[in-house]
């Protein structure tokens, strides 16, 4: 339990980092996905605008007891570890999650796919913090 925990909270600190990186690269890296959050499909209300940064902990947390109930499944290195994970991650998780986002809200197939990958380097980002660190 203790792994899990401290694995969790470095795993929160640095999906937070990536967020906020995230948040400020994509105008630069991608302006024509970022022109389309000003689109009305997206609530602007900063009284829940934390939660983008609660979402990378929680999922940080969920991830590393995934990570300590089924890392005997994982083979390879830290790197491939992490690969099969995220991989893991995209394909139970975030792309059957973002097909009913798609279908309920106007976004383009283009944000939705960025979200795809954002949650696939998630993953990655998370398990190989839990590799090291439960080695």
């Amino acid at each position: 339990m203790r792994k899990i925990i401290t694995s969790g909270i470095v795993a929160g600190i640095a999906l937070v980092a990536f967020a906020f990186a995230a948040l400020k690269l994509m105008p630069i890296l991608l302006p024509k996905i970022a022109e389309e959050y000003y689109s009305p499909a997206f609530i602007n209300d900063s009284a829940r605008n934390f939660l983008y940064y609660v979402h990378p902990v929680v999922l940080a947390f969920a991830l590393a007891w995934f990570w300590n109930r089924f890392k005997s499944l994982l083979k390879g290195n830290s790197l491939m570890q992490g690969i099969e994970m995220a991989v893991i991650y995209a394909l139970v998780a975030t792309i059957p999650s973002l097909l009913i986002t798609y279908s309920a809200i106007d976004v383009s197939l283009l944000v939705v796919w960025s979200w795809v990958l954002y949650g696939f380097f998630q993953a990655l980002i998370a398990a190989f913090i839990f590799s090291r660190m439960h080695a």
